[in-house]
């Protein structure tokens, strides 16, 4: 089971839109499971304050109630996953462009969407 690490952009677009090869994600990337950083958690209980972004974030909060959460803690969720990825190899999910590029020099991998299914990029 490989771990992929969420950050916010990525679970509210997992959350609130409909992925198309969600369920087939086991045969065309492997066994996967989502786990979110306590960074992100609270980010999302900052966004849920923003009357714009409240019903995303609620919806998101209640979806990754189940997954795993792993303490990469910080201010600024993509700073502390930067970190994480510098120290361990990793799968970050993200659709950060400025994220992506730094994640793919350090060497780290990044899931993303593309077309609403979710893709691994190189």
């Amino acid at each position: 089971m490989v771990e992929v690490i969420c950050d916010t952009s990525f679970l509210i677009h997992l959350a609130t839109k409909r992925i198309k090869n969600i369920d087939n994600i086991d045969v065309e990337i492997g066994q996967i499971s989502f786990v979110v950083p306590q960074v992100v958690k609270n980010e999302l209980d900052e966004l849920i304050k923003n009357p714009q972004k409240n019903q995303d974030a609620l919806v998101t909060k209640d979806f990754i109630k189940n997954l795993k959460t792993i303490q990469i803690s910080g201010n600024f969720a993509d700073k502390a996953l930067i970190d994480y990825v510098k120290k361990n190899r990793a799968i970050i999910g993200t659709m950060d462009k400025d994220l992506k590029k730094q994640i793919k020099k350090l060497d780290g991998s990044i899931m993303s969407f593309l077309n609403d299914k979710i893709i691994l990029e190189s």
